[in-house]
């Protein structure tokens, strides 16, 4: 308490007094949007324009925020240019005070309806509503395979999600705007009430008069609802229906429908209507806030007000209503119209943000000083908005606001080329957000392809500031330049070594960067970037420092016998570092288990070689080491290098590692050195002659003289004659020969008999070559092409088979040139004119005759069976014709001399064969006849099949796998009708045995889908089981363990209600018999549940959770000591003081006076604690018991008590009151009353 100084100094206010309440008929303008003024519109609008243009705005609570506020990061504009690009329309933002989003979005009427719903999904955050649909009516919403579903939500643009078949929950979500969702409510609920089995009424009331029935904030509806315990359904205001939905029980629907019908006719004999022009501006205040201050008018008058949309131009507000009543609404509407007024400033757009501040810090200290007033931004205006006595004060200091910001701030533009944007913008924005933080600016780079110019602004010094920053920077990156410089790779890693060290200080030395490869890019270039000055010193000093580095870095590997390395290590590593030190070398010896017997010697060449002779020294005065030589032709030695030099490496393996060293290419040397103890050289030497030897008797060599002009026919055709006469028969290699090689000269090389004997055989073709004769055959031209069709398939095989003779055709085949030349040995010409001749009587010998074939199944002869035509054809030697039906027609129209023209018709024709079904057979009578009859054979037929439409699906399977498995399988057509066409017949087109095992294959199929289909539904027999919400956690059991019992035993499916879902109805779904089964033992389990004896004690809600402990280890104890089952109350029950124990009478009996043993216990614990907690300040302090002086407020709701919840004067018990407690024991007074006003 404060004493009496203090209660002078700082007297105490009534709260009531400080804290009044607020007038109900004020709405909140904070979300209301501002529509742009008719005249803006109306310069907008043409004259049989294809262009519209709408205006909407996103309340600040369902916008998606964008935060970013750096270079580079936020996304709203950028969003908003990519709708525009997809959809062609002209898209502007502006942010208003309140962070309300409006946007302004123009082109053709398709284009912008698209780009506002696109507007609406990337910019407006989407809400959620749950609505309770009875389950049986779920699927009248979802229609045939949800084509209702899918109609509803492309209509009202939202989200539907409707439970699954199985899950006991008959919630229905709806996802999506405000409006969006109030339609899709709607929808739903018409729908619902139309399939409810209760009456359901549909009655005609005209839109205008629905705000009569509906009252002020749906007060009349809803009051007629609760008489008459019908639901009413009236479509929201925006939404153009005249239609107003009943349903409920007959009666009161019936009664419902005549009072909606006897005020739709009242007020239809007595209303009148009056139009004001308002404003377009005006007209949100005429709105309020949720339509407030139009329901005020509604309920204070008892008159309707009608605004148009706001994306309509027409500033008319219609009111409508008794003409009694008609003039106070209008006073009512003309208050709250001039409650407000409104003036534009011209402001350039560029100094808007300067007015609005720093994270809005300016607009903010304008806006706590004209709370009552609205300021917007757009193009190149402000636009202020509120009363009258303030607008005028607040328009002169943003008047003077812009004039002092045009005055001191200016604006320059940089013309740079864009390859220097990225490094005057940095990583992420840092380089330029440092300059507009530094020096409190606005830099702007225009991100189009064309544009190259940089935008500061800001005030006069800071923006000439960074202008020279700018220019400083500039001038240093046109300056720059990149050098590239060799650095073998194995020198890379003395710059990069201990973290980068050398490498850094040249770049700090020079002002450059250098940048190295990548290690597995396998590049020496180093890149050299920089000032030119500076790269230009840097890459001289490289130059000459890798200069020295290569040579100091001169490597020789010397191979040393393993056994010898410590020996020159010597003890301590004496020897070797004596060596390194002397010569002022770097020495590398292989690892111990290192298989390797090569050391390395790295610096000086003069010092490499000098460390090389005396590590050599060393081994041999330590070991015999001796030098030999083996001469073996040069043109041997490659042969030992093949394969990876494994020949070699064996040899030197397997003579203990002896040294072999080949003489160089270009000295063309039969030298081999060997080095190493003389035993293994022996050896060695010995192995190398061997191969030697080897290689020189495959190798012989013969040489044949023969003219060049022959060895064409020696090669033959791709080689054919080389590989099957030499290489297969002799195995020999022939070269011929090449360049600038003696002509005539063919060499033979192989094995001396192989060689031989390959000589033999190319004499004797040589000689048979040279007696080559040419001969000349007469054959009509009309049967030339016979032969050159086919790229000359025909000669070819003649050549083939007469021992490679040429035969050579006319080329022009215009003229009657009858003589084809051939070529070759007698003999293969004898046989050559031969066949030739006999090819000619073949063909003369031949019929043409003609086959009706249904120019339908052309196709598919000539296409998926083109191997079966050509084998038909091919088969009984015959050629078939199918002319085009242009010639097809010639021909008919010119046959036996007579020509028809387009139009007659030949009226002695009973039947006109088509010529396009005609196909001709040309070959001998005996085989054109065998082939028309097996052509005939392979035409297709066509198959219909009855299937039931449902069957469709299955028999074309998953992405038509089983469909195309029949097609492939039995090479057949098959044609399934469109799921639009409802029809039955499937039919298969192919010929007679694979359309007839296709079509066994598909009446199989619907065979085995009608069997599967009689066991689905069997097996989802489906029946349900009432079971109280508190057994059902003993029916789950610990884990699941009784549930899942059950489900294995019965093979059955069991759903259980969800966590707030207070039905408790139990699914089982399966085989009939299992379920009922299933069934009966959940039913025992709940007759034994419900035998067991049961008991409710009131224990304090707030030491519940004591009783329970970490994750219910406390009250599982408790359980499993008394041997009981305690259910403590859930979130939804109405005494929350409530805890059930069942079980033996006796032990439930000890479990409650445990319990309350235990409340007593923790009630204490409780008391102490929120008395420690009293005792404490919002920071965890203790209170000071010294009042200090402050606003003192009396009688507030924080200094009331709060109410004893276990006191049964202030919560009275309904029931009667056990006598054998006193009031005393109760902790309450002797007279009880409801507890003190809070």
């Amino acid at each position: 308490m404060m004493n009496n100084e203090e209660m002078k100094t700082n007297p105490a206010h009534s709260y009531d007094d400080a804290f009044p309440a607020l007038p109900t008929g004020i709405s909140d303008r904070s979300n209301v949007k501002r529509v742009k003024a008719q005249t803006g519109c109306i310069r907008n609008m043409q004259i049989n324009s294809s262009e519209v243009t709408q205006v909407f705005s996103i309340p600040a609570e369902e916008c998606k925020y964008d935060h970013n506020d750096k270079f580079g990061e936020g996304e709203s504009l950028r969003t908003c240019a990519q709708i525009s690009k997809e959809t062609g329309a002209s898209i502007e933002i502006s942010t208003s005070k309140d962070k309300s989003l409006t946007f302004l979005i123009r082109g053709k009427s398709k284009n912008v309806i698209e780009a506002k719903r696109k507007v609406l999904t990337n910019f407006q955050t989407q809400a959620n509503v749950s609505i309770s649909i009875l389950k049986e009516h779920h699927r009248c919403i979802l229609g045939k395979s949800g084509q209702r579903l899918k109609e509803l939500e492309k209509n009202t643009g939202t989200k539907i999600t409707i439970p699954n078949v199985h899950d006991s929950s008959d919630k229905i979500t709806v996802i999506g705007t405000r409006e969006s969702i109030e339609r899709a409510i709607h929808e739903i609920k018409v729908i619902s009430d139309e399939q409810s089995k209760k009456a359901f009424e549909r009655i005609k009331v005209e839109k205008p008069y629905h705000p009569f029935i509906t009252g002020a904030n749906n007060e009349k509806l809803n009051q007629l609802m609760t008489e008459t315990n019908t639901r009413i359904n009236i479509p929201p205001p925006f939404v153009d229906n005249d239609e107003i939905t009943i349903a409920g029980e007959k009666e009161g629907v019936e009664n419902a429908k005549n009072r909606i019908l006897q005020i739709y006719d009242n007020m239809k004999k007595t209303c009148q209507q009056i139009s004001v022009q308002v404003p377009k501006w005006q007209h949100k205040y005429v709105i309020g806030h949720k339509r407030s201050t139009i329901a005020e008018i509604l309920h204070d008058t008892g008159v309707s007000v009608v605004v148009p949309p706001a994306d309509q131009l027409d500033e008319s507000i219609t009111l409508r209503g008794p003409y009694e009543l008609l003039g106070e609404a209008l006073k009512y509407l003309h208050n709250k119209a001039q409650s407000m007024q409104c003036a534009d400033i011209n402001a350039p757009s560029r100094i808007h943000r300067l007015i609005i501040g720093k994270k809005g810090a300016n607009i903010r200290e304008l806006q706590d000083m004209y709370k009552q007033c609205h300021v917007e931004f757009t193009d190149d205006k402000i636009r202020v908005e509120g009363p009258p006595d303030s607008i005028d004060e607040l328009k002169k200091k943003l008047e003077d606001r812009v004039k002092y910001y045009l005055n001191e701030y200016s604006v320059v533009e940089l013309e740079v080329n864009p390859e220097y944007f990225k490094h005057i913008i940095g990583k992420n924005g840092v380089n330029v957000n440092r300059l507009k933080n530094n020096n409190d600016v606005s830099i702007s780079i225009a991100e189009t392809d064309n544009s190259n110019s940089i935008k500061i602004e800001g005030s006069k010094e800071n923006v000439a500031q960074v202008k020279r920053e700018l220019e400083e920077q500039i001038k240093k990156l046109e300056n720059e330049r990149e050098r590239d410089i060799i650095i073998n790779q194995t020198l890379h890693r003395i710059f990069t070594a201990n973290k980068r060290e050398k490498l850094k200080e040249l770049q700090d030395k020079f002002r450059v960067l250098i940048l190295f490869p990548n290690s597995n890019d396998n590049s020496d270039v180093v890149k050299i970037k920089g000032q030119k000055g500076d790269v230009d010193c840097c890459y001289k000093y490289l130059s000459e420092l890798v200069k020295d580095l290569n040579e100091n870095n001169f490597t020789v590997k010397v191979p040393i016998y393993k056994q010898f390395h410590k020996c020159i290590i010597g003890r301590g590593g004496n020897n070797i570092k004596k060596i390194r030190d002397e010569t002022g070398t770097k020495i590398e010896l292989p690892g111990e288990n290192d298989e390797s017997d090569t050391i390395t010697i790295i610096g000086k060449k003069e010092n490499v070689e000098e460390a090389k002779e005396r590590i050599l020294k060393i081994q041999n005065e330590m070991a015999n080491i001796v030098n030999d030589e083996v001469n073996i032709p040069f043109k041997l030695h490659s042969s030992f290098f093949g394969a990876n030099a494994k020949l070699l490496q064996a040899i030197k393996d397997d003579c203990g590692g002896v040294q072999i060293k080949f003489p160089p290419p270009e000295s063309r040397s039969d030298k081999i050195i060997l080095r190493g103890p003389p035993e293994d050289i022996a050896k060695a030497k010995q192995q190398l002659l061997d191969v030697a030897a080897e290689k020189q008797q495959s190798s012989y060599t013969i040489e044949v003289r023969a003219k060049p002009e022959h060895h064409k026919f020696l090669i033959g055709k791709s080689g054919l004659r080389i590989k099957k006469v030499f290489y297969k028969t002799t195995g020999t290699r022939i070269i011929f020969p090449n360049g600038d090689d003696d002509k005539e000269i063919i060499t033979i090389i192989g094995k001396k008999e192989s060689v031989e004997k390959a000589k033999e055989e190319l004499e004797t073709i040589i000689k048979q070559i040279c007696n080559t004769i040419e001969q000349y055959v007469q054959v009509n031209p009309k049967y030339h092409k016979h032969f050159i069709s086919n790229r000359g398939e025909l000669i070819h095989k003649i050549s083939e088979e007469c021992d490679g003779v040429i035969i050579s055709f006319p080329r022009n085949t215009n003229h009657d040139d009858s003589k084809v030349t051939i070529k070759g040995n007698p003999d293969g010409v004898r046989e050559a004119i031969k066949k030739i001749e006999n090819v000619v009587q073949d063909l003369e010998e031949q019929i043409t005759i003609e086959v009706f074939i249904s120019n339908k199944d052309h196709r598919n002869l000539l296409r998926s069976r083109k191997y079966q035509i050509r084998y038909t054809f091919g088969f009984y030697q015959v050629i078939n014709c199918v002319e085009s039906p242009y010639t097809r027609y010639r021909h008919a129209s010119h046959q036996n001399g007579q020509t028809q023209i387009n139009g007659d018709i030949n009226s002695d024709d009973k039947e006109v064969v088509k010529p396009c079904d005609i196909v001709h057979i040309t070959g001998k009578p005996e085989n054109c006849e065998a082939a028309k009859k097996a052509l005939l054979e392979i035409v297709p037929i066509e198959l219909e099949l009855n299937i039931p439409y449902s069957f469709h699906g299955s028999i074309i399977g998953q992405k038509g796998v089983l469909i195309q498995e029949i097609i492939k399988m039995y090479d057949v057509q098959v044609e399934v009708p469109r799921s639009e066409s409802k029809s039955d017949i499937i039919t298969i087109r192919g010929r007679p045995e694979c359309a007839e095992n296709a079509k066994n294959w598909i009446l199989k199929k619907k065979r085995e889908i009608e069997e599967s289909r009689e066991d689905w539904e069997l097996k989802n027999y489906e029946d349900t089981l009432a079971v109280p919400l508190e057994y059902h956690p003993q029916i789950i059991g610990r884990g699941g363990e009784v549930i899942n019992k059950i489900r294995k035993d019965h093979k059955v499916q069991i759903s259980l209600p969800k966590k707030n879902d207070s039905g408790g109805i139990i699914t089982i779904i399966g085989y009939q018999k299992d379920v009922e089964a299933a069934k009966a033992d959940i039913e025992n389990i709940v007759d034994r549940l419900k035998s067991r004896y049961r008991e409710e004690v009131t224990i304090d809600r707030r030491v519940h959770s004591r009783m329970i402990g970490k994750k219910g280890s406390q009250v599982r104890r408790i359980m499993e000591d008394f041997e009981v089952e305690i259910r403590f109350p859930r979130d939804n029950d109405p005494n929350q003081n409530i805890v059930v124990i069942s079980g033996d009478e006796d032990k439930v009996l000890e479990c409650k006076d445990h319990l309350l043993y235990l409340e007593e216990e923790f009630i204490q614990d409780v008391h102490e604690d929120e008395r420690a907690s009293a005792d404490l300040d919002g920071n965890g302090n203790t209170r000071n018991n010294r009042n200090e002086a402050g606003f003192v407020v009396k009688g507030a709701p924080w200094d009331q008590k709060a109410p004893d919840t276990t006191s049964i004067s202030e919560f009275p018990s309904f029931g009667e009151v056990d006598n054998s407690k006193s009031f005393a024991q109760l902790g309450t007074k002797s007279k009880p009353v409801w507890g003190p006003r809070r």
